[in-house]
């Protein structure tokens, strides 16, 4: 009997193990030596060019950029309703309004033309995600950002290595923001990274997530707890020297569904991109919560419902606003396994069964 295929699956090993007992044994275990050694390594490792700094969860990176960018209460931020609330929600806890834009039908990422359209006189800032781990259009949406002056924020929490012209994600903006939560491409335990533009902004980060305090007992600003643990950084770490080779496995993973999948739309891949398939996303135009329900009942195959519902039709952001691409992926978004933990005949029992039930018409 087969065993189900999970959507996705966190990998700890005996060096992470080994990493953390070690940092228990130092008696060092809140914010120390082994947050100051990830953040630096992160940020070589992904070629970011600029500081990084950890903390608490990927939503705590996105508060705290958006504070430290001068986001404040009466400000606009312009962001796609097609994600995960954390982005929406990052926005409103600093006072400041989400304003949702369209996503793209190509890269399920913000449209550029979208974002022109909602600009305001109250707009300081547009926040693209990039969605799945495919690089939204950096390009166009910066070229907006600079001639309407706004800044641009990147949401990386799904990119870990992603890159657009070579480029990476999180070094585009004056902030981006990466999750280090179990399921991603890589994991703290809990964690997010934030890579900074300036000076100012990782100082204002700093002050931030430490309660305002650079020196004990100063607080210079009305700060949060949002400090990274040593224990989490120390995982992190651990992680940072195999992410690469699970990047590798996923796009290869990636590439053999591509390459034999039928009766889906698969993700094309924007030109000069990297994409790091956090997410392998499909579109079933016809019945995809059934199509879900099958794969997992008849093939025993899980998959991923991301975002069924979005941002602009939560309870804390209703609104009425024409958001087509947006509800057409809500409809038709699919995620596959494409974890590195699949073997290849896992990844035949995916394809004879999404082929099987796209030719039923499940």
């Amino acid at each position: 009997m087969n065993d189900v295929i999970p959507p996705a699956k966190p990998l700890i090993g005996d060096e992470e193990r080994a990493a953390v007992d070690r940092v228990l044994r130092s008696g060092m275990v809140a914010q120390g030596p082994e947050v100051k050694a990830f953040e630096e390594e992160f940020s070589d490792h992904f070629a970011l060019g600029r500081a990084c700094v950890a903390v608490n969860s990927g939503t705590s990176g996105l508060h705290l950029g958006l504070l430290s960018s001068g986001v404040r209460t009466g400000d606009e931020v312009i962001v796609p309703s097609f994600t995960f609330a954390a982005t929406a929600n990052s926005v409103a806890l600093t006072g400041a309004r989400p304003v949702f834009a369209d996503i793209d039908a190509d890269d399920f990422c913000l449209s550029p033309e979208a974002i022109e359209a909602a600009i305001t006189e109250r707009t300081v800032g547009v926040m693209p995600v990039h969605l799945y781990g495919q690089p939204a259009k950096m390009g166009a949406i910066g070229d907006i950002a600079k001639r309407h002056g706004i800044q641009l924020f990147e949401d990386a929490a799904q990119a870990h290595g992603a890159s657009l012209g070579g480029i990476p994600v999180g070094a585009f903006g004056s902030f981006g923001v990466f999750s280090l939560y179990p399921t991603k491409n890589m994991t703290s335990g809990e964690g997010g990274m934030v890579s900074v533009a300036t000076a100012e902004i990782e100082r204002l980060l700093r002050l931030y997530r430490n309660q305002g305090m650079e020196k004990q007992y100063h607080n210079e600003v009305v700060g949060l707890n949002n400090r990274m643990t040593d224990i989490h950084a120390a995982i992190g770490r651990v992680q940072l020297t195999k992410v690469d080779a699970w990047t590798r496995q996923r796009q290869a993973n990636a590439a053999f569904l591509t390459a034999h999948l039928r009766g889906v739309t698969t993700p094309p891949v924007t030109e000069g991109a990297v994409h790091v398939y956090h997410q392998y996303t499909v579109r079933v135009p016809n019945d995809r919560d059934g199509f879900a329900a099958a794969l997992r009942k008849e093939y025993l195959i899980g998959s991923g419902l991301f975002y069924p519902v979005p941002n602009h039709r939560l309870i804390p952001f209703r609104v009425d606003v024409d958001l087509p691409e947006t509800e057409r992926a809500a409809r038709e978004c699919l995620s596959l396994p494409v974890h590195p933990s699949l073997q290849r005949g896992d990844l035949e029992r995916i394809v004879t069964a999404v082929n099987a039930l796209a030719t039923a018409g499940a």
